[in-house]
């Protein structure tokens, strides 16, 4: 009976602690020491795993080829789910999987990782990557059926297009019968076209459909769905490809006409705050504020309070306080006796912020130069603000030769609160403004302050 019983408890203990393993092969090998696994969930990744990259030896179409591996346990308890691997922090050095209860092996080329992964191990995975493969190549065939038409309105392809269109049905219709039961199910239906029973003989009938029936199979509640890239994916090339303009004005109302629609789409509101700011995060890139701007102030800024993230909105809107186009932060100080602000002065049509230092080497070289150029420019005035640890340099200095400009003194020099707020890291540092105080420009040096003002 004791045998019995310690038999029954090793077997479960065994099979508590049993674990899968994800392996990943690089071909060609790279010079990188670590991969790291995560878990995606909604718009984040949840630290997994990590693990060193060794280098090894394998067979690849009947040669040796040295390659880069990597081997990540994973416990009973693992999550299915999507998951990734990154072995570069930049350039898109990760590649996306599923896990479900099972061994995952692969091999990619790290410089194309999504096209080019192949998977050794892995039933799930090896039947959506056949399903991709095998609706794309249909599909493509489809779609270059209908472009031909569209270039030519007087062809007869009716029955290719009919034939075509029958064996991506087929096709969709297969996969979506014998992943029904996997974890796989969601992504093969979501990844359904919706294409026309017939042509389109006009272009702009075609993109109004493409764009109109973008989202038809996306289920946004779906867990699976959200908890992968999937879904964020589709946000950005709906974003940034099916909604496109040349002309720049145009391209900024097609971003917020898209944004609003895949935002009418999300009823959960956390989700729906999760979703904002990852598109906010899209539009840091190219420091877009105008749609940063909208982003906050038509969306972010109507959900609900409990869910809204005051440090996070400051923090974000802070990293764009200086850039061209923005209001310049206001400040305000003393001036002969006068209580001066910077949004209310009103003594020239431009005006060039320079926060410098009277212990700074190139300060003392531009500050002369610029004070000598600015006497031929009336409309102009310069604020100057100086960085100091104590005010008696700057106070003789500044009396004997800066008496026509308007002077500051910041003390505690770099923990300022004025230089944090306009993000001085160094110093001279030039902003123009104009009349309103809107930054027109940030000019690095002397010379580039004298090109700029020129053109005014």
């Amino acid at each position: 009976m004791i045998k019995k019983l310690l038999f029954l408890f090793l077997l479960i203990s065994s099979i508590s602690y049993a674990q899968y393993t994800i392996k990943g092969s690089m071909s060609p090998k790279i010079e990188t020491d670590w991969v790291i696994l995560y878990r995606l969930e909604g718009t984040k990744q949840i630290f997994v795993n990590n693990a060193i990259i060794k280098t090894d030896s394998i067979i690849i179409g009947g040669n040796k080829q040295a390659v880069s591996s990597f081997e990540i346990p994973l416990p009973s308890s693992a999550k299915p789910g999507a998951y990734r691997a990154t072995y570069k922090l930049q350039d898109a050095g990760f590649v996306d999987f599923f896990f479900n209860k099972e061994d995952v092996t692969f091999i990619f080329n790290p410089e194309y990782p999504q096209q080019s992964i192949a998977f050794a191990a892995s039933s799930e995975n090896k039947m959506y990557a056949d399903f991709i493969s095998d609706i794309s190549n249909e599909q493509q065939k489809l779609d270059s059926i209908q472009v031909a038409v569209l270039k030519n309105p007087t062809l007869d392809l009716t029955k290719d297009y009919q034939k075509s269109l029958k064996k991506v049905d087929s096709i969709q219709a297969i996969y979506e019968k014998i992943a029904a039961d996997k974890y796989i199910a969601p992504f093969i239906k979501a990844s359904a076209r919706t294409n026309p029973p017939e042509m389109f003989t006009s272009v702009n009938a075609y993109l109004d459909n493409v764009s109109n029936t973008f989202f038809d199979g996306l289920d946004f509640s779906s867990q699976s769905l959200r908890n992968s890239s999937f879904l964020t994916n589709r946000i950005l090339d709906y974003i940034f490809y099916i909604n496109y303009a040349e002309d720049d004005k145009e391209q900024q109302e097609l971003h917020k006409k898209s944004i609003k629609t895949i935002l009418s789409k999300i009823d959960d509101e956390a989700y729906k705050r999760d979703i904002i700011q990852f598109i906010i995060e899209q539009f840091e890139e190219t420091k877009n504020l105008e749609i940063i701007d909208y982003l906050y102030e038509n969306h972010y800024n109507k959900l609900p309070v409990a869910l809204q993230d005051a440090k996070y909105k400051k923090e974000k809107l802070a990293l764009f306080a200086i850039e061209v186009g923005r209001i310049a932060p206001d400040f305000s100080w003393k001036e002969k006796g006068n209580n001066l602000k910077l949004s209310t002065l009103n003594d020239a049509e431009y005006y060039v912020l320079v926060f410098w230092s009277t212990s700074c080497s190139h300060c003392l070289r531009e500050i002369p130069q610029l004070h000598t150029y600015m006497k031929t420019k009336p409309n102009m005035k310069v604020i100057a603000f100086a960085l100091e640890n104590d005010a008696m340099v700057w106070e003789t200095y500044a009396k004997n030769n800066l008496k026509d400009w308007h002077n500051i003194l910041g003390l505690n020099k770099w923990e300022n609160e004025i230089a944090r707020t306009y993000q001085v890291y160094s110093t001279p540092t030039y902003l123009v403004l104009d009349k309103n105080k809107k930054i027109i420009a940030k000019p690095n040096v002397i010379k580039d302050v004298k090109a700029f003002l020129e053109k005014l």
